[in-house]
C-alpha cells in the first residue's frame, strides 16, 4: 500500500463513527423513541437511503484506493480519483439526508442538487478508475 492509500484509507475509516451515529439515529427513530420529531414517511425513507450508501459507498471508496495504487494515470488524476470517490460518497449520503430537512417534507427540498454532485464526482471517478484499470 502506497503512503497516499494510507493516508486516504486513513481518513475514509474516520468518517466511520458519523455513518455508527447515524445507525444510532436510525434505531431510536424507527423504534418509537423519537416520535417528538414527527417525520414523514419520505422522511424516514430519505434517512435510511442515506444511511445505506455511506456504509457501503464507504467500503467502496477504500477499495478504491488500493485499486488506485495499480493505475498508471498522471499524478494529478490520480489524486482526482483519491479524493472524488470518498468526497462523492460523502455528498451522496449527506444529500439523502438534507434533501428531507425540514419539517412535515413530503418531496424533495433545494438540498438535492447535494446528492446529484455527489452521483457526479462518484461517477467520474469510478470510471477514470476503471477506464485506468485497462
Amino acid at each position: 500500500m502506497t503512503p497516499s492509500a494510507k493516508l486516504m484509507c486513513g481518513l475514509i475509516l474516520i468518517t466511520i463513527p458519523t455513518i455508527q451515529f447515524g445507525g444510532y439515529f436510525l434505531l431510536k427513530i424507527l423504534s418509537g423513541k423519537m416520535n417528538q420529531l414527527a417525520l414523514t414517511p419520505f422522511q424516514r425513507s430519505m434517512f435510511r437511503a442515506g444511511h445505506a450508501h455511506a456504509g457501503v459507498l464507504v467500503i467502496l471508496s477504500l477499495v478504491c484506493q488500493l485499486l488506485t495504487d495499480a493505475v498508471t494515470l498522471d499524478n494529478a488524476l490520480t489524486w482526482a480519483v483519491r479524493i472524488s470517490i470518498p468526497f462523492g460518497t460523502i455528498l451522496i449520503s449527506g444529500g439523502f439526508f438534507a434533501a428531507a430537512a425540514g419539517k412535515a417534507r413530503t418531496q424533495p427540498n433545494q438540498w438535492i442538487g447535494i446528492l446529484y454532485a455527489g452521483v457526479f464526482l462518484l461517477g467520474a471517478g469510478v470510471l477514470t478508475l476503471g477506464i485506468g484499470l485497462l
